[in-house]
């Protein structure tokens, strides 16, 4: 960054990132990435999220990272969370987990109930 101007360009792409409320259809997924997802292989499963969203020219969905979500035993984790606010959260996860939530949940609109919290505490 050289002048005020390239800091400006920086600045406005970040807050474009950060307010979902511009684009009706934006879903996210937040995967779990403190010490404890990390051991589990959260960083494999969110490349996988990311990788499958750009291979198949996906743009309306933001992955991002977050801290401890408290259920260590059931990591990775992430959460799926659609327009309206509405979460699902999927646990035990690996990379071909994660490719198959994009393709069953994200584009087909059929959440993978076996990989859900509610099916692994069951």
């Amino acid at each position: 960054m050289k002048s005020l101007s390239e800091l400006d360009i920086i600045r406005k792409r970040a807050l474009n990132e950060l307010n979902l409320h511009d684009k009706p259809d934006r879903i996210r997924i937040v995967v779990g990435m403190a010490t404890c997802g990390i051991a589990a292989g959260a960083e494999p499963v969110m490349k996988a999220f990311v990788d499958e969203l750009e291979r198949r020219n996906i743009d309306n969905v933001h992955v991002t990272k977050t801290g401890c979500i408290g259920v260590c035993r059931l990591e990775p984790i992430a959460d799926v969370i659609n327009a309206k606010g509405e979460k699902i959260t999927y646990v035990n996860l690996d990379e071909k987990k994660a490719r198959r939530i994009v393709v069953e949940h994200l584009i087909n609109g059929r959440p993978v109930s076996e990989y859900t919290a509610g099916k692994a505490e069951s």
